[in-house]
């Protein structure tokens, strides 16, 4: 019998062509051109004696033979790709723990602690995988995860750690420059920087809020510079001569330590169900590596409290 079949790279491309079902946005995600898809399905149907795709001048579909193999592929596909985080997993060995984590909560919150976590637990090598997308825990090679939600994840278990408070900073250069700083209302000489995101369709505290939250009921936001990220926020306000609105529990040490200055006493929380929460697959609860580390990181959290 001839069991010659496509190899994974055309197979990748016929399932991301199926799902998409436009050769340029399938292109775009595999990394070829269009017409290399073209031609890699084509060579897929010659190789298998079958037609995938139905095509007119305006779009494609597929066939019926197209849709049982895209069904076969897409569940190989993802059956491989777990058992590539399966033996990942395995080849790191059973002292690595792998924890994904946003990269201002990386910067400002946990890797100035990391000496004491790895002075306490030396037996346990902690990396990271720096973003701020919500990983599948089967699907993506982590053991754990910080996340800013409401703490609700299918098949995990959630640690609350602490909320937020967003405040507004400057540099201390800025400050020197503007003598005037002195009342909410002298901002408006300025440009204001902050974060433009809507998590699970919350709107995060932007400067039309605070401004309303100081008193100040005729601004307008028309200077304001929307980041999607804080750390851009902070860079802004490092480099820039901005004014940023930032969370204070992540610039708190930044703050203390000089390199900028928290403005005024108004702060804005975000919705209160919404928190930092360490989160980890539900079958992993035993896992004596996340449980030291799980330990370490809300003993640290109580202590930030008192």
């Amino acid at each position: 019998m001839n069991r010659m079949l496509p190899g994974t790279r055309a197979l990748r491309t016929f399932d991301a062509a199926a799902r998409h079902l436009n050769f340029t946005h399938a292109a775009k995600e595999v990394g070829l051109t269009p017409a290399a898809v073209s031609y890699q399905i084509k060579e897929i149907e010659d190789q298998l004696g079958i037609v995938l795709f139905t095509r007119t001048s305006r779009s494609i579909q597929l066939t019926p033979a197209g849709a049982v193999l895209f069904e076969a592929v897409a569940e190989s596909l993802d059956t491989l790709h777990r058992a590539a985080v399966r033996a990942r997993r395995v080849s790191r060995g059973a002292a690595h723990l792998r924890l994904s984590v946003g990269a201002r909560f990386a910067t400002n919150w946990l890797l100035p602690r990391l000496l004491q976590f790895r002075a306490a637990h030396p037996g346990v090598e902690l990396t990271f995988d720096i973003s701020d997308d919500v990983r599948d825990f089967a699907g993506d090679d982590v053991d754990m995860a910080i996340r800013f939600g409401a703490g609700k994840y299918t098949g995990a278990i959630s640690h609350r750690l602490f909320d937020t408070v967003v405040v507004p900073v400057c540099s201390p250069a800025l400050l020197r420059a503007s003598p005037k700083l002195k009342t909410p209302r002298d901002l408006l000489a300025h440009t204001l920087c902050y974060v433009d995101c809507k998590p699970d369709g919350i709107v995060w505290p932007n400067w039309p809020m605070w401004m309303a939250a100081a008193g100040i009921t005729d601004f307008d936001d028309s200077r304001s510079v929307a980041f999607t990220e804080s750390s851009h926020v902070v860079q802004a306000v490092v480099d820039g001569g901005a004014v940023g609105l930032v969370e204070w529990e992540l610039v708190e040490r930044e703050v203390q330590a000089g390199r900028l200055v928290k403005l005024f006493d108004v702060g804005l929380r975000v919705a209160p169900e919404y928190a930092y929460h360490l989160v980890y697959p539900a079958a992993a609860d035993t896992d004596s590596r996340i449980g030291v580390f799980r330990e370490w990181m809300l003993a640290g959290v109580r202590q930030m409290s008192r």
